[in-house]
């Protein structure tokens, strides 16, 4: 993904828990739900075998990132992982103001 800097990347690293107990659909639906936010602009995302994950979400600027953050479906979906989803995770937001890419 290439964006014009700058902008803001918010990083999720997780451990997910065992089970899906509901976890696809919310993360289908959340999906949904930020690509109306204006100013998202994409995200990435990995999750290997162990259940570690990592998504990086971008955002044109601060007041983007506090829509999504203040969505009312978004902060019921996070209680959720709290209680269910999550063995644990971390969050790190960054302003990004230069970004590379290469590629062959």
């Amino acid at each position: 993904m290439k964006f014009e800097p700058p902008y803001i990347a918010v990083v999720f690293t997780s451990t997910r828990t065992l089970g899906d107990e509901g976890y696809g659909d919310m993360s289908d639906h959340m999906v949904d739900l930020v690509n109306q936010v204006d100013g998202f602009l994409g995200m990435e995302s990995v999750r290997g075998a162990d259940g570690r994950g990592i998504t990086v979400g971008y955002f044109r600027d601060d007041e983007a990132l506090k829509t999504w953050r203040e969505n009312l479906e978004h902060r019921e979906a996070m209680q959720l992982g709290r209680e269910k989803w999550y063995d644990e995770y971390s969050l790190h937001i960054s302003r990004v103001e230069r970004s590379y890419t290469w590629k062959r």
